[in-house]
């Protein structure tokens, strides 16, 4: 999917910079176009006549280095581009990219391109985990920049740990499947639910659930890539957040209620995909209960349904529910597909192995309001939204299939 594309590739100066030749290489056999700008830094690592030996192209180091007075080099170079790759990416870049600094040739461009950025960490792991350093990756998530994130194992500087360059392959593999994917829901907005809902008890305990938020992120991935102008409404997860998605994070279901409905009229499409506490403690308290003798017996009253309200609620919204069953699943499948107005519902058996809760892998049977029913088998949970997505797509079409 590289082939024809114009790839400018930004090096900067770390150790994993001699993985950038290789990176070239490899761009270069898929049939890109490639040209490489490296900072001062870079140029300590790898001279710049290998990248002109493996790109055929000139190599950039310098900003004030104009090769053609007919044009401004690092404008030219923005424009030029169809993909901007930054490998390695160091803390330095990054902090500077993150500021809006433009001190040299790599940054300049930077600040005037409009083609998608990949972004490829490469540095020791305690500066990868280091607050500053963090805190620059989720400014660069607010402009959209796409990161593919390094690997663990052994680093030049003798540590084991998160902050090696991810390989050469598996950046193209990256890279090539996000470029692939046809952007049918450019324009849309959408809007997903994922993870589970914190019911509070007192000041130390609450009533949560098993789901790990993995599924809904899954599919707010696969939106994004698609095109779409995604809002993640997110429960508590372990998971980290989504580049080029807003993320809108709540505890409780009425949270989460509120969060979802005061969104829904702008939403052309609706996936809820979170886990929502059916019942909260009725009595809430701020201070922690103290054991005392015999049984507890603590009152439940229903929270509010999200689905239904928004069921009620919808005009043009393609609204999908999601029902974890345990027996009969295409029975309550059905019934949840009608009962809440929903134009889909997407079931899975959280009683099979390897599916469900916490698994990185799900096993699916989607029913829809126009009649389709389609079982997916299992796989990995980003490969299960993916095929959701073509449903539902493929669903508002009116496709008969």
């Amino acid at each position: 999917m590289l082939k024809n594309k114009n790839v400018l590739l930004g090096v900067s100066g770390g150790i994993a910079a001699y993985k950038a030749c290789a990176l070239t290489s490899k761009l270069v056999q898929q049939g890109a176009e490639v040209k490489v700008v490296m900072t001062e830094g870079a140029t300590q690592f790898v001279n710049p006549l290998t990248f002109q030996a493996l790109s055929r192209n000139p190599v950039y180091t310098n900003a004030f280095d104009e090769k053609n007075p007919e044009k401004i080099a690092h404008i030219d170079l923005a424009d030029w581009a169809d993909i901007v790759i930054l490998a390695p990416a160091t803390a330095h870049l990054l902090g500077r990219v993150a500021n809006g600094l433009a001190d040299d040739m790599l940054t300049t461009i930077l600040l005037a391109t409009t083609a998608p950025v990949y972004v490829a960490p490469a540095m020791n792991v305690h500066m990868y985990d280091h607050p500053a350093v963090k805190e620059n990756l989720k400014t660069l998530e607010t402009y959209d920049y796409r990161f593919i994130e390094p690997g663990n194992g052994y680093l030049a500087c003798g540590y084991v740990g998160k902050g090696r360059l991810e390989e050469p392959e598996n950046i193209i593999d990256v890279i090539a499947t996000r470029e692939s994917k046809q952007q049918t829901l450019r324009g849309k907005k959408v809007l997903v639910t994922a993870g589970p809902t914190v019911e509070v008890i007192d000041a130390v305990r609450f009533f949560t659930n098993h789901s790990s938020g993995k599924m809904g992120y899954a599919i707010a991935t696969e939106a994004r890539d698609l095109g779409a102008d995604v809002t993640l409404v997110s429960g508590p997860v372990q998971l980290d957040p989504i580049p080029g998605v807003e993320m809108v994070p709540v505890q409780s279901a009425k949270e989460m209620f509120e969060a979802v409905v005061s969104r829904f009229e702008q939403q052309d499409m609706i996936i809820k995909a979170a886990a929502v506490a059916d019942y909260r403690p009725k009595q809430q308290f701020s201070n922690k209960m103290k054991k005392k003798d015999g049984d507890l017996s603590i009152e439940l009253e229903r929270t509010e349904d999200i689905l239904k309200t928004i069921g009620e609620k919808k005009q043009t919204q393609y609204l999908v529910g999601f029902a974890a069953e345990t027996d009969h699943l295409l029975d309550y499948g059905q019934e949840k597909l009608t009962r809440k107005n929903l134009d889909a519902v997407v079931i899975n058996d959280i009683s099979e192995e390897n599916s469900g809760f916490k698994s990185d892998t799900n096993a699916v049977h989607v029913l829809t309001k126009s009649g389709k029913s389609k079982a997916i088998p299992l796989q990995t949970k980003q490969e299960i939204a993916s095929q959701l997505w073509s449903v539902f797509i493929e669903d508002q079409k009116g496709d008969p299939s």
